[in-house]
Order: C-alpha cells, then structure tokens, then sequence
C-alpha cells in the first residue's frame, strides 16, 4: 500500500479473524492432525498446512482427507476429530499483541465483529477463554450462519450489516489468502497477518502486509494510535530462553562488528512459535562473565534465507575472544520491529547497529533495567555492564 493511499478511507469499524488471525490455533490443527494421522499410517509435516488455512472445518477436513489419501469420508474424520479439537479449545493462546488490540479498539470505543469460517458455537467457545473478548465484540458470524464461507464476501457484508457500517468503512484483518480475497471483495480495506512463515508474497490483494499485531499501526486507518511504544521499543511481557552457545563470535561478529552468538533452538519449539520473527531485546547471561545488554533476531534471517528458525543474540559488549559452548541465558524484555528484507548487506549492518542503540538507551529505563538482575539469568554470575 502505498503511502499516498494510507489515509484515503477513515475506518469506522474492525471485522477480525479469530483462528491464526487472534488465536494461535495452528499449534493445536498440527498437534492433533499429527497425532491422528498416525493411525492411518500418514506423517503430517506441515507442508499441507497452506491447504487448509482459512478453510471452513469441513473444506479442510475435506482436504486433508485427499491429500493423504485416507480411507475414510470428511464426515468421518471431522466425527473422530472434532471431539478432541473441543477438548483443546481451551488450551489455545491468543496471538501477540491480540489483547493489547482488542484492549485498545476497545477502549477507544471502536465497534469490533469476529468473523470466521468457524462454527459460531466454536467461536464462542474459543473466545469465553480469554478474558474480555466476549464484551469486546458486538457481532459474532460463523460459516455456518451464511450460505458460503470466505473467499466469498458475505460473511464480511453480513458482519458489516449487523454493524450498521457500510463496506468501506470497515478494515478487515486476516490471517488467510482466503480471508483477504473475501474483504475485498466485500469492498472493505485489508490487512494480512500472514500465520505460516514466508507467505507474504501470496497476500498481493491486500492492502497492507504486516509480520504479526504487534506491527499494526491503528492512525494509518484513521484509527487512534497505540500510546505504549516507548522510545521506539514496544514493552512485552517477559520471556526466557537459555542453553549452551553453538556459535558465538563467528562469522556474524566479523561482518557485524558486534559479539553475535547461536542458542539451539531444541526444546523452544512451542515457545518460538508463540513469538512473531522480528528484533527484541533484553538482557544476557554468559556463564562465566556477566550480565550484558542484548539485541536479539529470532525468525529465519531473510539475508542468509535460514530454513528454519534461529535465535541471533548480539551482545552489546566488546569481546576479543569467542564464547563457543558457553551457557547464556536470555530475558526478553522488549520488541523493536519486524523482520525484513535488506537489499545488502551493508544496509543490513546499519540496520542492526541502529537497533542495538535503540536498545542501549531503552534499557537504561526502570521499566526494563529491573531485569538485569532476574533470577534466570543467574543472579551468580559476575555483574557486569
């Protein structure tokens, strides 16, 4: 969307996306479907994840049925799964930065309709689980109160209508390519949270393309703004990670001119898929040197295309030798921004000595300088700056 058009319809309303939009269900899809598939002799990987997201239940069951070529009919695998999904519901964790939206729209008086291919029963049932989230929206439609789920735009319409809104006046947010198709073709302006990695390049329809909630700008909609960025840091709430070095002052530290290190991401695959890709910050623990301020990248490092998921810290502290093996222990304190895209790697360098300023001076504030003696970061170790 270009700069020019970031204010040309003032929104009076938000119609959200509840699964993968507002709540991290595809931890909970994958768990089940894995488990199940066992029984049939079938191993889901989660490359058949694309063709169920944003699906009605019975279209992805529809699906998956298919692609594995089981011998059974959709009626009875959702018969088999549908028991255990309800068994789950309660389990699922709401997306990052979901409260704090919901919380603010809420707060400013914005009108909020949930509108999801779900059950309407599911819905409910989803959202009476995270507090607040019934009284925020005033419109609830599943896909089974209209004749056709998304991509058609009626689930939209009939949200907008049960509002009192017209179309162009609502801005839809959605997880799913389906989704996004849906809202324009309701007429209604769009943002895409993408909810599988490295998707963005399918959401060409959408008006806006962001990595996760917490890169939402309200104000680029006629919105009111978020007030809790703080000298261009977003406080969270606080996360932990620790283990052994794999690599630590390599490559990365010479290109960087800054003490870059590896943790393995073993035993942290729930919790790095709680956690948008992007740069944070907070405080280190190197076992056998001290406390140290800490910039962190946590996603698939774009500029050297990772496969999987990494977790980069950059201590910011000079060091002559390496920290290989060593133990580190992370508090995540705060968020800077999203991953991107850098079209070299000196633009990339800048970047990452910008961040790391950013953090220098944020962490000098009480609101985070109090973790530099949490107990995970072993309040043992030698204190240093």
């Amino acid at each position: 969307m270009s700069t020019n058009n970031l204010f040309r319809k003032l929104i009076s309303c938000v119609i959200l996306d509840l699964d993968g939009t507002l709540l991290n269900t595809d931890g909970i899809v994958t768990d089940v479907l894995r488990s199940y598939l066992v029984k049939h002799g079938k191993q889901w990987d989660g490359r058949e994840a694309q063709q169920i997201v944003g699906k009605t239940p019975y279209e992805a069951a529809a699906a998956i049925v298919e692609v594995y070529g089981l011998p059974i009919t959709t009626d009875e695998l959702l018969s088999e799964i549908n028991p255990i999904f309800s068994n789950k519901w309660c389990n699922i964790k709401a997306q990052p930065g979901a409260n704090r939206l919901i919380n603010h729209l809420r707060g400013h008086g914005v009108p909020m309709a949930l509108a999801s291919n779900s059950s309407r029963e599911n819905i409910e049932t989803k959202i009476s689980y995270h507090e607040g989230w019934k009284e925020s929206f005033s419109v609830n439609i599943g896909g089974d109160e209209v004749s056709s789920g998304k991509p058609s735009p009626e689930i939209f319409l009939e949200a907008a209508k049960k509002l009192k809104m017209i179309p162009s006046s609502c801005l839809v947010i959605e997880d799913s390519v389906l989704g996004v198709t849906a809202g324009k073709a309701a007429g209604m302006e769009v943002v895409a949270v993408p909810s599988l990695p490295k998707q963005s390049h399918l959401f060409t329809s959408a008006d806006e393309v962001i990595n996760s909630l917490l890169d939402l700008c309200p104000e680029k909609w006629g919105l009111p703004a978020f007030g809790d960025w703080i000298e261009g840091t977003l406080p969270i709430e606080p996360w932990y990670i620790g283990g052994p070095v794999i690599k630590g002052y390599g490559r990365g530290s010479k290109m960087l001119g800054i003490p870059t290190a590896n943790l393995s991401t073993e035993g942290y695959s729930d919790l790095l898929s709680e956690h948008p890709a992007g740069v944070y910050f907070g405080w280190a623990g190197l076992s056998t040197r001290g406390v140290y301020k800490m910039v962190m990248s946590l996603g698939w490092n774009p500029y050297f295309n990772n496969s999987e998921k990494t977790i980069e810290p950059w201590l910011l502290h000079d060091f002559n030798e390496d920290f290989y093996g060593e133990d580190l222990h992370l508090a995540i304190v705060g968020y800077i921004r999203p991953e991107a895209n850098f079209p070299s790697i000196d633009s990339l360098i800048a970047r990452i000595h910008e961040d790391g300023k950013i953090a220098e001076r944020a962490l000098e504030l009480p609101l985070y300088s109090k973790y530099r003696d949490d107990p995970h970061l072993k309040s043992s170790l030698p204190q240093n700056c």
